[in-house]
């Protein structure tokens, strides 16, 4: 049993674009199919899909590579919130990554989003990652 499932989701994804993958697997919960397709809505990876045919699934993300320089979309994956740790913020200072140039990822009432979407919606909530 894993006791950071979204830490190991990153782990996996950044390994992945270290060693220059093209897809790799992981497997499956509610969050992290949320959180691949805020990923993919920012055009941080290729494409995915979700394989249920096990009893937890699977989650396989195509990386997206610059075709002239082979670097990828992702340069850095933060994990903020952690489970010793947790970090809450409310709709009025919701973080700014890299000046706006990333994004941060969040778990709120009103689901699995980036701070400019939760901004928009005037919610705060849990900031899991942030993407850059």
């Amino acid at each position: 049993m894993n006791s950071d499932p979204i830490a190991d989701y990153l782990t996996r994804v950044r390994n992945a674009i270290k060693a220059s993958h093209r897809i790799v697997e992981i497997p499956s919960s509610k969050i992290k199919k949320e959180i691949t397709k805020v990923l993919y809505d920012k055009g941080y990876i290729q494409s995915y899909k979700f394989d249920d045919s096990s009893v937890q699934g699977t989650i396989k993300i195509a990386l997206k590579y610059n075709p002239n320089t082979k670097q990828s979309a992702i340069v850095k994956l933060e994990r903020v919130s952690k489970p010793g740790l947790r970090k809450y913020t409310g709709s009025e200072n919701l973080p700014r990554v890299l000046n706006g140039l990333g994004v941060a990822i969040l778990s709120t009432s009103k689901g699995v989003m980036t701070e400019k979407e939760a901004k928009s919606l005037n919610v705060g909530g849990e900031v899991l990652c942030y993407v850059y």
